[in-house]
């Protein structure tokens, strides 16, 4: 029950269950190749040099230059902040005080924060599955967070950010939908990306010193901004303007295995039993949030607070 999820009443299409795919193993991934950029790169120059790498990528479409409206620049500005700016440059901070494989299983949260703006959006309580689907997600945070917020100060500043991160998610999605679904998902985001870009470059220059080149580090930054910034931005938008930002969000779900699998098998780092239940109770809670079909009214309630 999203502001902008009118196509969840319709079967998902082939083409669409690859999409889905997609988004949610890219950045299930992209926690490990911000650690291991982290060895070598600043946090403040990771996001400034992953969104740089982005917007050339998506310069090659020409699509991405088709032109937009001067009035819809403001929401693209917004989604420049909310969808990439600031979280872009909350993970690696975070990640500095929480494991990547903790992060990724907070990220499964997302679907959750989504349906929590939208229900703000829509100013009225979801259908009853979704009441569940929401407690049952936020009881799974709490256990996923636990562990860390018991490790001192340190590790709840990580979580906070990363929280933080996930409510900005929340307001990204259900922006981002009506946009693409007007002009496409290449021009509202690399327009964003360039945004985002010019934002974030005055902390890059200031981080630059702190940094130092490796072949290792140059791989990982590329991977980030050609696959987790550029491609998994553009399939994301496209998908939630095709199915909606709630079910499009359940992409994310992937996030937590691969996060799990890539930290504690290729990077060695401990896990407490308590987090890992509470990825598997976060991702039952958000699988509970995508049952419930919209009804004729709330499309109608999502048009009218998708135009305010």
């Amino acid at each position: 029950m999203t502001p902008t999820n009118v196509n969840d009443h319709r079967a998902l299409r082939p083409i669409e269950w690859l999409l889905l795919l997609l988004p949610g193993t890219i950045w299930g991934s992209s926690f490990y190749f911000i650690a291991i950029a982290l060895d070598d790169v600043s946090p403040g120059l990771i996001t400034p040099l992953r969104i740089g790498i982005g917007f050339v990528t998506l310069a090659l479409f020409p699509k991405s230059r088709s032109s937009l409206p001067a009035g819809e620049w403001r929401k693209v500005f917004v989604l420049a902040l909310v969808w990439l700016a600031i979280p872009l440059t909350a993970f690696p901070y975070a990640e500095l005080h929480v494991s990547s494989s903790v992060i990724g299983m907070l990220n499964g949260a997302s679907p959750v924060f989504v349906a929590l703006v939208a229900i703000g959006m829509l100013r009225r309580l979801p259908p009853t599955m979704q009441q569940r689907g929401l407690v049952v997600g936020t009881v799974g945070v709490v256990l996923i967070a636990l562990p860390s917020l018991g490790r001192g100060s340190s590790s709840v500043f990580g979580v906070v950010l990363v929280l933080g991160a996930l409510v900005l998610y929340g307001f990204a999605l259900n922006v981002a939908v009506p946009l693409q679904r007007r002009f496409g998902a290449l021009p509202v985001l690399w327009r964003a990306q360039g945004i985002a870009f010019l934002c974030v470059l005055p902390l890059g220059v200031a981080s630059w010193g702190d940094s130092r080149f490796t072949w290792k580090a140059a791989a990982a930054v590329l991977v980030l901004g050609v696959f987790g910034t550029a491609v998994a931005h553009y399939i994301m938008a496209t998908l939630a303007g095709r199915i909606g930002s709630t079910r499009a969000s359940a992409s994310l779900y992937l996030m937590p295995p691969v996060s799990l699998f890539l930290g504690v098998v290729l990077r060695g780092e401990r896990l407490d039993l308590v987090s890992v239940v509470g990825s598997a109770i976060t991702v039952a809670g958000a699988w509970l949030l995508g049952r419930t079909p919209v009804t004729p009214t709330d499309v109608r309630a999502a048009a009218q607070s998708s135009t305010r």
